[in-house]
């Protein structure tokens, strides 16, 4: 079967210009003109833009109480056609026999979307860093351990994140690290909690911008000492921003990625009466609005690389999951659902506010995450050769987001009532047309693991 998309504006990380693209079978074949006869299909996408599906290098499936690949078909409704899913290593499992295991297990014949998969070290020991050179060989190029998270068995100290990162960088597998200082948002829990400040509205307080910037700070250092490359998940704040910023001026090979719901939320949502502050309980926290303004600033430079969801949509959602906290914030489960709306978001939001032009927009949700992933460009990018998964976009749609016309499963959306401007029309998944107008077309157990390939982005010019 081979379609030509014709009429459209392509759109890459580079540039935009007026061509058609030609599929066959799960590939692109063909950019230019004159591809009618070729076709056993033509799509006019006149007045839309065409580009690559998007890539959602982060995201948490199945883990940490959260739903799994039976609500991945939101991911392909708002335009993602590749997820990056976290795997929990269950104490006392070999990383690589725990990748197999939930494969098996969480994902075959479930997936809806393409998936690249991340180890996460849940048992920071010699064996498991021991481990790390056998990931690549079941398709794992990256690794992520949790620097918060005090008295947990995955809370990794300092000595484990540089073992690691000494380990990693002889095979080119990437170490991703959730940075907080563990240490003071124990001491800050306990204390707003004596005092009885016990809302959601108190969470921000309880982890303060100046704990991440710390834990940015010493990831960083960490890196240094071993010689290694380093990325941090979820960067909400300017302080964090320019640790990671002046780290590459030295040529450290430190990055980072940041997330929709921190460009797009600020923490006054935690203020939010009856208890609906909750449902914007995440980790990191959101922040002020002149760090949220600052994160676009970020992008358009350069100083953050990607744009990811950080989706996790925890089992009995508001009504169950996030009322256990109900008197006690620390015990809110942590989680944004935004699989489905974070290329919606970013467009309305960066693209349509003037904060980021449309070829940033496909280089930070779409391109440059398939890079840190190690899956370039079989995804990410428009070229012959490349999966054909694309975004056909109609950038003339109006609409409200709402929990209404979401697949994520869960009760709430916490972009409720916000200005839609801009849909994914059409979205192929390896050729295939898996979603049209907001309604999901394909079936469930067509995703496939796109298999990581080691010294991905984050190794690009490194020497040790």
């Amino acid at each position: 079967m081979s379609i030509l998309i014709k009429n459209g504006t392509i759109v890459t990380s580079v540039n935009e210009y007026k061509a058609d693209l030609l599929i066959k079978g799960e590939k692109i074949a063909a950019i230019g003109t004159g591809l009618e006869n070729f076709a056993d299909q033509i799509i006019d996408a006149s007045g839309k833009y065409v580009f690559p599906g998007g890539v959602d290098e982060h995201l948490h499936y199945n883990s940490f109480n959260s739903l799994g690949y039976e609500t991945s078909n939101a991911a392909v409704v708002g335009g993602t056609t590749t997820v990056g899913d976290f795997v929990v290593q269950p104490k006392g499992m070999g990383l690589k026999d725990s990748i197999i295991k939930y494969k098996k297990e969480a994902v075959e014949g479930k997936a809806m979307v393409d998936y690249v998969l991340h180890g996460i070290i849940m048992d920071p020991t010699d064996q498991s860093f021991n481990d790390i050179p056998s990931m690549p060989e079941v398709g794992v190029a990256s690794v992520k351990l949790f620097m918060a998270y005090k008295g947990m068995d995955y809370y990794a100290t300092d000595d484990s994140i540089f073992k690691a990162l000494q380990v990693a960088k002889t095979c080119g597998v990437t170490i991703m690290v959730h940075a907080e200082n563990a240490d003071i948002i124990d001491v800050k829990v306990k204390q707003l909690l004596a005092e009885g400040k016990t809302g959601p509205e108190y969470f921000s307080a309880s982890r303060p911008i100046l704990c991440e910037a710390e834990a940015t700070s010493r990831a960083v250092y960490l890196a240094k000492m071993a010689n290694a490359p380093i990325f941090v998940v979820h960067v909400t704040n300017r302080a964090a921003v320019e640790v990671l910023r002046e780290a590459r001026a030295e040529g450290v090979h430190a990055f980072g990625e940041t997330c929709t719901h921190y460009l797009t939320l600020n923490d006054k949502y935690l203020e939010k009466p009856n208890f609906e502050g909750a449902k914007y309980v995440c980790n990191p926290p959101l922040r002020p609005q002149e760090d949220v303004d600052f994160l676009w600033e970020a992008i358009q430079n350069g100083w953050i690389l990607a744009v990811s969801s950080d989706h996790c949509a925890v089992i009995g959602g508001f009504a169950i999951a996030k009322h256990r906290g109900i008197n006690d914030f620390s015990k809110i489960p942590p989680g944004s659902p935004g699989v489905q709306d974070r290329l919606h978001m970013i467009w309305t939001y960066g693209v349509e506010k003037g904060k980021i032009s449309r070829t940033k927009f496909v280089d930070v949700c779409c391109t440059t995450p398939a890079k840190i992933c190690g899956i370039y460009p079989q995804k990410g990018e428009i070229a012959v050769g490349s999966d054909a998964d694309i975004v056909i976009f109609d950038p003339d749609y109006r609409g409200v987001f709402s929990n209404e016309t979401s697949l994520h499963g869960t009760d709430y959306n916490a972009y409720e009532g916000f200005e839609q401007i801009g849909r994914a029309e059409q979205v192929f998944l390896r050729g295939n047309l898996v979603a049209e107008n907001g309604k999901f077309l394909g079936k469930e157990g067509k995703g496939q693991q796109v298999m990581a390939k080691p010294y991905a982005l984050c190794y690009d010019g490194f020497k040790e």
